[in-house]
């Protein structure tokens, strides 16, 4: 049974040169052209259909548009192709993640054999579900600071192992490695390789991020695929990714996909390069850029010693050129002559004061003897004195048998009262 026999209704006859069971066979095969112009002639029999899906790729070429269209509760979708003509007539804010509605006819080219629709007709429905997914996604992470430039680890300046996160055998993996090479022969990597669409790239990413984070010798991580439609980059998106990104403590780029190319990792990512090109090139220095730099700071800092020195050495010349230091004898016998003279008025000024003191304390001394007791016991006094020290006054207080001490102007003697009292003369 032939497709058309499948297809056409009962009591329909196929198109005239519909390609029937009799008209091939092995022996008498019928021609592509032939195949194609009957799928042409059958297709174009269909009518104009509205179909509601999200666009995941639009690209413009001379004039025309041609995307893709996906259902919003499956993965199926279908090529759409939008002439001139139509275009001028449709909404010209239309692009990726719009959700519309779309009246398109089927279109089979004979040439190549591909089958399309045909857009007459195309409005906004309003934001694709997975747009708005994202939008929200991007609003709620950026409120909690995780798109905040101060919260973003700086990458070192030449990383010992770099990590690499990117599809095996990719374009990505080698632009990265070349560039790097390129720049800095002696580059290491570690590299991990993970599904970069479809179901299994969030966990093999999530996977492989956590191996290169937990290495002490990777000093930075680069994520890295090469470009895509939105739709094959959502899994760069996927919220645990993001966070897991964002907890890492190991500086990590985003390299995925090419500059209009934005999903949420390039946001919380610690530096966004535009492709891996670019994450290469801003990850490792060029060896020769460097050498130059390094040259360029030894003349410098020659330049600046050969400078000082040259005015130091000026100005020590300068210095020594000054009378003072050229003929110093003057300068030195006028200061001895000065410090002569000091040093004879500085002795002058202390033997007068010397001989100044000496007479006060002679005076001083003789004062002191004048008032001095040693002076009265001197003249033949004694100075009685009770046991303790107590100066005997009244003779009274030394009744019969108290002892006495008797201090004359060469030492003491010790006595004992009789008791008599007598009047003195």
């Amino acid at each position: 049974m032939t497709v058309f026999e499948a297809e056409t209704a009962p009591g329909e006859a196929p198109p005239a040169d519909a390609v029937a069971p009799r008209d091939s066979t092995a022996d008498a095969p019928t021609s592509v052209a032939r195949l194609n112009a009957t799928i042409r002639d059958f297709v174009a029999k269909w009518n104009t259909v509205w179909v509601e899906g999200e666009i995941t790729s639009w690209n413009v070429r001379a004039g025309n548009v041609f995307a893709r269209l996906k259902d919003t509760r499956s993965d199926a979708q279908i090529s759409i192709r939008i002439w001139s003509s139509v275009r001028a007539r449709i909404p010209n804010d239309l692009g990726v993640g719009d959700h519309v509605i779309a009246a398109v006819k089927s279109d089979y080219f004979v040439k190549s054999g591909d089958f399309s629709f045909a857009v007459s007709a195309m409005k906004h429905v309003g934001l694709g579900d997975q747009l708005e997914r994202l939008e929200k996604l991007r609003a709620q992470l950026r409120q909690e600071g995780l798109f905040d430039p101060a919260r973003k680890k700086r990458l070192p300046f030449l990383p010992h192992v770099i990590g690499l996160i990117t599809g095996e055998r990719s374009d990505a993996e080698k632009d990265v490695h070349r560039n790097a090479e390129l720049r800095w022969p002696q580059v290491r990597f570690r590299t991990e390789y993970a599904a970069v669409q479809g179901d299994r790239c969030v966990p093999d990413t999530l996977a492989a991020l956590a191996r290169l984070d937990a290495d002490p010798e990777v000093d930075v991580i680069i994520i890295a695929r090469g470009g895509g439609d939105p739709q094959t980059l959502l899994g760069f998106s996927d919220e645990r990714l993001v966070r897991a990104v964002a907890a890492a403590s190991t500086p990590i780029v985003s390299a995925i996909g090419h500059e209009n190319d934005h999903p949420l990792l390039d946001d919380v990512a610690d530096l966004r390069a535009s492709t891996p090109t670019d994450a290469a090139k801003r990850v490792v220095p060029d060896v020769g850029e460097q050498r130059a730099l390094i040259g360029q700071l030894r003349s410098r800092a020659t330049t600046r010693l050969t400078q000082r020195v040259g005015h130091d050495i000026a100005q020590l010349q300068q210095l020594r050129s000054r009378p003072a230091l050229r003929s110093p004898d003057p300068i030195i016998d006028n200061r001895a002559q000065e410090l002569w003279l000091l040093q004879s008025r500085g002795r002058d000024t202390i033997s007068r004061q010397l001989d100044a003191a000496g007479r006060k304390t002679s005076e001083l001394r003789a004062s002191l003897r004048a008032l001095s007791p040693a002076a009265t016991l001197a003249r033949g006094y004694a100075i009685a004195h009770l046991d303790g020290g107590v100066i005997l006054r009244d003779a009274a207080d030394a009744p019969a048998g108290t002892p006495l001490t008797i201090t004359v102007d060469r030492g003491s003697v010790a006595a004992v009262s009789d008791g008599e009292i007598s009047e003195a003369p």
